[in-house]
Order: C-alpha cells, then structure tokens, then sequence
C-alpha cells in the first residue's frame, strides 16, 4: 500500500503512526522534525501535505496536533490472534475477532498477525510486556532474526526470541541477559517450528 511514497515520506507517515498508536494523540511537527534531526518545519510541511494528497494523512486546520494517519492507514486491520511469551514460553491463546486499527500494508506485508507479549525477555531489542509484536507469516528466517516459534512439548507454546542456527544447534536467545538461551540439539531442533518474522510493534496504550 505504501509502494508510491519515498523514504522520506514513509518514515514521516511511519513516525504519525507509531506516535499516534502509543500516546493516542497526533504528533505535533516538532516532534515529528526532532525525530527527522531536522532543525525548521518547512520540508516536513511538504511532505505531510504529499501526504495528505495521496490520502495517507488528514489535517485538522487550527490544531497543534493537527496530522493524524488516514482511514486508509487504518482499513482491514492487524488480526490479533494470540499472546507470545517475551520470557518462558506459554500456551498460545487466540483472540477470535480481535484487530487492531492499522493497515498490515503498514508492515510491508498483507497477511500480518499480531501476537500480544507478555514478560521482560525482550527489553534489550525494545519489546515490552503488553505491547502487540506484528509477525510477518513465514517458515523460515536468517539467523539472528527476531520471530515468533512454538515449541511442541507438552503444551503447543509461542515464544518471540532471537533465532541462531549453526550446523548442529537452534538456540531461542532472549534479548535480556536474566534468561538464558534454549538450546536444542539433532532431533530436538525439531519441536521448534517458525510462526513468522518479528517485523514491527505496536505500543500497548
């Protein structure tokens, strides 16, 4: 959905989204400059305003917190179809109907879920207890990358960690140094299965 904007233009309507969605207010073109690293308001009003031409953003003449993300942003919504454990894995749980109001085009993707986190283990990379992690549906990821698993045991159990892959081992690391990695061996690395690839996150309210 995004395709026709540029990096510059994305990043502006990414900061308006990830803004709005965490404090339930518009950003203010300060804000939204200090983000940039940018010292005047006179390119931003630029972009906001291709912004708004194609749709993405509306204003509100008058108000200091006046650019807020578009219905078209917002349409479908992410599916949220579950808890993940950002600690020891728990039992996955599903939220039939539940979505939140952003468009997974958003994500770079169409078919994006979001999983509610629950605990601390991935503070370190900036995902914390209650926010909503977006996962990219996908079997396979690079190592090194953040994704959704479960676990097969004695409870099917989703976790988000950081996947590493040598010849003979998987390890499901935590990006908080209280918990240690789970490391599974030759057959073992079977009971771990990829739900998908961490790919953004929506700040809990």
């Amino acid at each position: 959905m995004t395709s026709d904007l540029t990096p510059r233009q994305k990043s502006v309507l990414d900061f308006i989204i990830a803004f709005q969605q965490a404090y339930r207010i518009a950003p203010t073109v300060r804000e939204i400059c200090a983000h940039l690293g940018l010292k005047g308001p006179a390119g931003i009003h630029r972009v906001l305003n291709v912004l708004k031409d194609k749709g993405y953003v509306l204003a509100e003449p008058g108000k200091k917190r006046s650019w807020r993300f578009s219905k078209k942003v917002s349409d479908g919504g992410v599916p949220v179809i579950g808890t993940i454990a950002a600690g020891r894995p728990i039992e996955a749980v599903e939220y039939p109907g539940e979505k939140v109001a952003i468009s997974p085009a958003v994500f770079g993707c169409e078919r994006c879920f979001g999983l509610r986190v629950m605990g601390d283990s991935m503070i370190d990379a900036h995902i914390l207890d209650g926010d909503l992690a977006i996962i990219r549906p996908q079997q396979r990821v690079d190592s090194g990358a953040i994704a959704a698993v479960m676990v097969q045991d004695v409870l099917t159990e989703a976790t988000l960690k950081i996947v590493h892959f040598n010849r003979s081992t998987l390890s499901l690391e935590a990006a908080n140094p209280a918990y240690p990695p789970m490391v599974f061996r030759g057959r073992q690395r079977k009971k771990v299965s990829i739900l998908g690839k961490f790919v953004g996150i929506v700040r809990r309210s």
